[in-house]
């Protein structure tokens, strides 16, 4: 894969990874809300979420500097549509 097409891939992938990992926040603040126990869920949903973000990082990291920042910054591109997304009316 040339430079270019690794680098779009790798925004891509954080973007997916980013939306992964908040969406996947969202998801169990809302769910621990109402849970009988909610620091397993924050816990398990925690240690998962890290895991597959830690993995995806580490692949980017393994081709090089520029893959890594493309999907760090991929990312960060999702956090900022899932915070506005998610964003509750006061």
């Amino acid at each position: 894969m040339s430079g270019i097409g690794l680098t779009v891939g790798a925004l891509a992938c954080g973007m997916a990874l980013g939306t992964v990992f908040f969406g996947g926040l969202w998801w169990t603040v809302r769910r621990a809300l109402a849970a009988t126990n909610p620091g397993v869920w924050i816990g398990f949903s925690a240690l998962l979420r890290m895991a597959v973000a830690a993995s995806v990082l580490y692949f980017f990291a393994r081709l090089g500097l520029p893959s890594l920042i493309a999907c760090l910054c991929g990312l960060l591109v999702a956090r900022g549509t899932i915070k506005r997304l998610t964003r509750i009316a006061c």
